[in-house]
This record gives C-alpha cells, structure tokens and sequence, in this order.
C-alpha cells in the first residue's frame, strides 16, 4: 500500500469510533464488526471478505499505540494528498500546490520509519533486523520448580535454511544488488507534487535479488523446522512466570540477530504443599488432646526430610507455626515453612475413648464457653 492510499484511509470511520476514542471503545467495536463481518459468517460473500479485511487493517493500527499516533501524526501533517495541506502547507499560489517534503518536516529517517511501521512498507528492509520473538510452553511438578531445573521446549517455526544459510541463493551462488532501488529497497513514486515512498516492486523491498533461488526454502531463506531448545528454570518460579531465552527466536533478516524465545512456565500443584510467596505452605491434622495438653509433632518438609514441631497446650485450631529456612530458595534467600494445625474431630467414638469423654464432659459442666454470648450479642 502506498502511503498516499494509507493516509486516505480513515481507521476512525472503519471502526466507526471517534478519533478521541479509547482503547477498551476500539476493541469494543473492531469485536463487533469482526464478528459481523467475518468470512466464516459469510460465506462466498466478497464484499464481506474485503470489509473484513479493512477492519482488521484498522484495528491494527489503532489498537497499536506507536502505530496510532504516528498514524495521527501523518494524517495531520499530510491531509488530504488531493489538495494542500493543513496550516497553509502546499497552499501555493495561483496554478496549483506547491511541493512539500514531508522528508523535510520529520526528517528522512524517521519518515522512513514512520511510513514502514504504519503501512507494512519496507522503506529499508535490506537493514539488518532482529527476527521476532516466539512464544514457548513448559510445565513442570511442584517439585521442580521450587528446586529450579534444566529442561527443554520443543518448537516447530521458521529457521534459517540450512542448505543455503538464510540468503535465500542456491548454495554456490550469492543474492545481487537490486538495480531498480540501487539496494535501497525502496522507490519513489511523485504524485501531485509529492514523493511516496514504495517497496521496490523488482525485489520486494529486500534490496537484493535471487536469480538461482534455493530449492530448499524457494528463495524465501527460512524453513519451517522442529528445534529443542534447552531452558533454565531458576529455582522458586511462579505458575504462569515467562522466562526469556535470547536469541532462540525467529531469525533476523538481512544478517540481523534471531528474535527470543520467551517461555511459559506452568506449575501443577502439589497434594499436600502450597506457597505464599518465598513460603511453603502446609496443614497439619491434631488431636484433641495434643492441642489441650501440647505435643511435639513430625511434620514433612518438601526436599524429603522431617521435622519437629512443638505444639504449645492450648493451641487452637487454625493457629500457623513457622519452620525457618524450610521454605523456597529464590534469588540467594531461603523462604519459611508455614504450618498450620487444624483440628482433627473423629466421626465414630467407642469403647474407653467415648467413657473418658463422658467423664471429661461431667468434669467440665461448669465451663461453658458460650456462657455470656447471648449476652453480648445484645450489647449495642
């Protein structure tokens, strides 16, 4: 697309917000049409298949913070191409509009960055960029992840071609400068007194062509390929943490650098442990009697071993005992362990168990707990 039919396209009107709206409005609104508009729900319908295609190219804009207030920016300063420009700009005098570089109002290289990133042009595609960054997926056990771990994720994405090292060339033969853009990867097209900017029709804005191309990956310089990559899982890692592994992404083009890997990690849960934090979390059944008269408990810790755990008389249930650095390792510092008893009622009570309760009950007749609580309950 040429910047002139960019810039006369207005996204507002195709999403039908305003040019103030906000981003949630812009969603809101690109949702509706899309599913109105949507090939599927149309099927064999053309005009349905171009409207949907118009509004995922305003969307994708708008939706785009850079790339919309560039966009603003550009329609501001360029107006309508059919006539002169905003603010007295190409407003000649009698016999037509005078010439603006638009170049000359935000620089060569940032028009060229501008122009490129808004409408999908490659103004200097031949520069070396960094390919794009692919996602990646891992789960690991509780266990794992609290100790940190190597593993790896296997991808299926673009690679550089290994029969002709991403140039894209036959093997023994070499890519040529473009002779239509010189290798700049651009042509400009003057229209109305203006200069546009275009990828370069004879090399599609690469600044070089293939006249043998590699059989192999068809001259594009990238196959799709499975890869193992290995990832360090550091120890503590949250469900849901993405970790970055530079440089196994998508290849760079031109001779750039590959794009990162960036990695989700899942954690399933654990049966018995949790976590808070840097902390692991543990519940522990007692007694009746070992909470009445205390006790000293064992309880398991997550790397295997046990400890003990004195438990005061008098404890009531839900009350947390903290183990210290029987926790998480995470970034040189070892968490706690959180305990917390819970009280443990038995469902059937026989024999001597259900005598010496009896007698227990007899013993304590006079300590009723609940004594002033409708009492206070009343209180104002």
């Amino acid at each position: 697309m040429s910047a002139r039919d960019y810039l006369d396209k207005d996204f507002y009107a195709v999403l039908g917000v305003i040019k103030t709206a906000s981003a949630d409005e812009i969603k809101k609104s690109y949702r509706k049409l899309a599913r109105q508009f949507h090939p599927d729900a149309n099927a064999g319908d053309p005009k349905s298949e171009e409207k949907f295609k118009e509004i995922s190219e305003a969307y994708d804009v708008l939706s785009d913070d850079t790339k919309r207030r560039e966009y603003d920016e550009m329609r501001q300063y360029g107006g309508s191409f059919g006539g002169g420009m905003p603010g007295g700009f190409g407003s000649g005098g009698p016999g037509g509009a005078t010439s603006v570089n638009l170049g000359d109002l935000f620089g060569d290289s940032n028009l060229d960055d501008m122009l490129g990133g808004l409408f999908g042009g490659r103004p200097n595609a031949h520069r070396a960029t960094k390919g794009e960054d692919l996602p990646g997926r891992v789960s690991l056990s509780f266990r794992d992840a609290a100790a940190g771990v190597t593993t790896t994720v296997q991808l299926r994405a673009e690679a550089a071609c290994p029969a002709c090292g991403g140039s894209g060339a036959k093997p023994g033969t070499s890519p040529h400068t473009c002779s239509s853009c010189s290798g700049s990867g651009q042509t400009v097209r003057q229209q109305g007194g203006f200069g546009f900017a275009e990828p370069c029709r004879a090399c599609h804005g690469r600044g070089q062509v293939v006249d043998d191309p590699c059989v192999s990956c068809a001259g594009v310089g990238a196959t799709m390929q499975t890869r193992v990559v290995r990832v360090r899982v550091p120890s503590g890692i949250k469900d849901g943490a993405t970790l970055r592994v530079p440089g196994k992404g998508a290849p760079g083009r031109s001779g750039g650098p590959a794009g990162d890997l960036l990695v989700t990690v899942h954690v399933t849960s654990h049966p018995v442990f949790g976590r808070k934090g840097g902390n692991l979390t543990l519940t522990v059944p007692i007694t009746f009697v070992e909470a009445a008269i205390g006790s000293k408990i064992t309880v398991p810790t997550l790397d295997g071993e046990t400890v003990s755990l004195k438990i005061p008389a008098g404890t009531p249930s839900g009350r947390t005992f903290r183990v210290k650095g029987r926790g998480l390792a995470m970034k040189g510092k070892k968490g706690d362990l959180l305990v917390t008893v819970e009280l443990a009622i038995p469902q059937r009570i026989d024999g001597k168990a259900r005598k010496a309760l009896d007698e227990y009950a007899e013993a304590t007749a006079s300590d009723d707990p609940r004594a002033d609580l409708i009492a206070r309950a009343g209180r104002e």
